[in-house]
């Protein structure tokens, strides 16, 4: 895969740089800037040596039309602030003032466009209409760095067509996710253990199809539980169930022991009437969930069966909370993961997403594991054995 080294000297040079500062925000403040304090080695790099620096990113869905909810203010305010060095956010994409604002550009200095999703093209499925918008991007840059992992499996003007345009390379930090992921995606160090949760077994079908094949353990939280449980025989109450799935995870079920992988499900839940911070909480067997209530975590018998378990494994894949982890009462099962494999000698990736943001919350020190995702989707993907576009744009 071709690196900044390979773009030569930069010194002067207007550099794209496509970050992800998909950042969560509250009432206009960050409340998680890990996705912008992941690009700045990649930034600083850029910087250090004289380059021009333009970057391009989004802020959640505005759908191709201009929405001050969605505007990167916050981002240019935080970015300058972590990095120390001016950052000029440009009233617009690749407009007069994109145009303007990266004219008035000196060595070392930051621009950044306005969220690239206000224009329609960015995301467009029409080939043509991506390539329109890459050509406009291209004029403001003279060669192209990719380091918004958070997007590199989506086919989108600022992550894949702009790449087939300038001289382009992948940035640090996506360099770093390749690396680690293909730890646990190629030829991992055995016992490897993969972890996952969240809501739906539908969203991770392939995942589950494709790791059945390599992992030594896969481990089942979250509410896509219920549908192995309900599989298995037993009624789940009013928990998340996909019905039409049971079928397809009955496959997996009997895959899994075909295949000698240690499918581990969970062997108690917490359950309430609702969905509620302040919903009582119950702790039950799996075989004796009440009709009128509904599993919002694994219990305490599951995470501590998890947790011994994972505690054998040499390699550790997690995508996905085990539970309603935002609310304390069904953060038990979330927090006994994170801490088996922030005190265990395993190489631990979390997987992005979810996951990534329940370490953060729940207070886990982020260097205690192996790597932190800043992709949950495209970890995903890469777990399921895809080929990213916006990787494979990259490659020699």
């Amino acid at each position: 895969m071709r690196t900044i080294s390979t773009l030569g000297d930069l010194r002067g040079k207007r550099v794209l740089v496509r970050s992800d500062f998909n950042v969560p925000l509250k009432e206009g403040v960050i409340t998680d800037d890990g996705r912008i304090r992941a690009a700045l080695p990649t930034l600083k790099t850029l910087t250090d040596a004289g380059a021009k620096v333009v970057i391009m990113a989004h802020l959640g869905r505005p759908k191709g039309q201009v929405d001050p909810a969605f505007s990167l203010a916050p981002v240019a305010t935080r970015l300058a602030e972590l990095s120390g060095v001016k950052v000029t956010l440009a009233s617009d994409v690749v407009g007069a003032s994109a145009t303007e604002t990266v004219a008035g550009l000196s060595e070392g200095e930051i621009a950044l466009l306005e969220n690239v999703r206000y224009d329609a093209r960015e995301t467009s499925k029409v080939d043509e209409e991506r390539e329109e918008l890459a050509r406009e991007y291209a004029k403001l840059g003279d060669a192209f760095v990719s380091d918004g992992f958070g997007v590199v499996h989506r086919k989108q003007a600022s992550v894949y067509d702009i790449a087939k345009i300038l001289p382009s390379a992948a940035g640090l930090l996506v360099l770093k996710e390749i690396e680690s992921l293909s730890k646990v995606t190629g030829e991992p160090e055995r016992p490897y253990g993969v972890v996952l949760g969240g809501s739906k077994v539908s969203d991770k079908l392939g995942v589950i199809a494709n790791l059945l094949k390599k992992a030594d353990m896969l481990f089942i939280g979250g509410g896509m539980a219920f549908t192995f449980l309900a599989a298995q025989g037993h009624s789940v109450g009013k928990s998340l169930l996909e019905e039409d799935q049971i079928e397809t995870v009955k496959g997996y079920i009997a895959e899994a022991a075909e295949r000698g992988v240690d499918l581990v499900l969970p062997i108690d839940v917490v359950v309430a009437p609702e969905f509620a911070a302040d919903a009582p909480a119950t702790v039950v067997k799996v075989d004796a969930i009440p009709d009128d209530q509904m599993g919002l975590d694994i219990g305490p018998e599951s995470a501590k069966l998890f947790a011994d378990k994972l505690a054998g494994a040499k390699t550790v894949a997690w995508n996905g909370p085990m539970g309603v982890f935002e609310f304390d009462s069904f953060a038990g099962g979330t927090r006994a993961v994170a801490e088996a494999l922030s005190t265990g000698t395993m190489f631990s990736v979390i997987g992005g997403g979810d996951s990534a943001a329940a370490v953060r919350l729940l207070g886990f020190d982020e260097n205690t594991f192996s790597h932190i995702s800043t992709g949950g989707g495209a970890s995903l993907e890469l777990l399921e054995g895809k080929v990213l576009p916006g990787i494979a744009v990259l490659e020699d």
